[in-house]
């Protein structure tokens, strides 16, 4: 029996492809490559010894997701798949609806109709907002503030419907800010364009790609005067699907949230400072000034976690950034740096 990734060659799904393979599962990678590289395939087989099937599929088609599950008997499904800037879904609101939402429901349906039953969804603690206090447990009020947040904060809810009508067990797992890379230096986070995420931009600069760094804001209350927010290394993440899918293994029924977070808060000055280390030189910066939307604080309860899964964070703010900067220093342009000759 195969676990099915979608999106499996994006950031996180790579590393949980690789998490997925030390665990000893059969995987199926599916990727159409809209927010991707083909290189990113190139080095999950070097990682895992040549031994994944990949399968260039969209995953709003139904026709091609279906003979997925024919041809590989699919057990499980981990759902990655969908496109997520959300500076471009406020720019195109009904591309971010039409391929998000459609993909969750082409792949539920595919389930349905192949007799799986058990789904890890890559959901965000978008769906959170402006919370009123923190950390942040998985009662709090949901909504969002931007199309691509409506879009993870719906698709939780075509799966608990679904769930229910269809006796699928299901677990959202809603990520905090995933950072760092594959010790190994072989997959890493590659965005396409300026990064809109504070860990890239600084690795950018770091390689010479960018000048410096604008930090959003210097005048939030925080002892340091710059926004809070949970990182967490994506390799934890990635251990996180895997204790969600032997969770689901092992009896988990029904349709279950999970915080992915480490329950620690650092502020952007914090992370530049571990950033600087990993580095071996200061990050050059100027403070500009806030982003509309941005929240002041944010870090997740993890207690579910540990709970549901058995599952928590073990790598610290600078061990992320090591292995994010030695990803970004053997990948200056990321996948489009020649791939090292064997």
């Amino acid at each position: 029996m195969a676990v099915l990734v979608t999106g499996g060659a994006g950031y996180i799904g790579s590393h949980t492809v690789v998490a997925l393979h030390e665990s000893g599962r059969r995987v199926v990678v599916v990727d159409d490559f809209s927010n991707s590289s083909p290189a990113a395939v190139d080095a999950l087989q070097r990682l895992v010894g040549g031994s994944l099937v990949f399968a260039p599929v969209d995953v709003t088609d139904p026709d091609a997701v279906d003979r997925l599950f024919v041809d590989h008997d699919i057990d499980a499904v981990i759902h990655f798949a969908a496109f997520k800037a959300v500076a471009e879904s406020t720019e195109q609101p009904l591309r971010y609806y039409r391929n998000n939402l459609d993909a969750t429901v082409t792949v539920t349906e595919a389930m349905v109709a192949h007799g799986v039953r058990r789904m890890v969804f890559s959901s965000s603690a978008t769906v959170y907002g402006e919370p009123e206090r923190v950390p942040v447990d998985e009662t709090f009020p949901t909504g969002a503030t931007n199309p691509y947040g409506w879009t993870k904060f719906v698709g939780e809810q075509i799966l608990r419907d679904a769930s229910a009508a269809h006796g699928l067990d299901v677990v959202l797992l809603r990520y905090f800010n995933p950072v760092g890379a594959h010790p190994s230096g072989e997959i890493g986070e590659d965005p396409a364009g300026i990064p809109n995420n504070l860990v890239p931009y600084v690795m950018q600069v770091a390689v010479g790609r960018l000048d410096h760094l604008r930090v959003f804001g210097g005048d939030y209350d925080t002892h340091d005067g710059t926004a809070i927010r949970d990182y967490i290394h994506v390799v934890d993440l990635a251990e996180g699907h895997v204790a969600a899918l032997d969770a689901l293994d092992a009896g988990l029924t029904g349709c279950e949230v999970v915080n992915l977070g480490t329950g620690v808060g650092s502020t952007v000055l914090e992370v530049v400072e571990a950033a600087g280390r990993a580095v071996g030189h200061a990050i050059p910066y100027e403070i500009v000034d806030r982003r509309p939307g941005d929240v002041e604080r944010i870090w997740a309860d993890v207690r579910r976690a540990e709970s549901v899964l058995g599952w928590r964070a073990t790598r610290g703010l600078d061990e992320m950034l090591a292995d994010h900067w030695r990803w970004q220093r053997t990948h200056p342009q990321g996948y489009a740096t020649p791939a090292p000759v064997a």
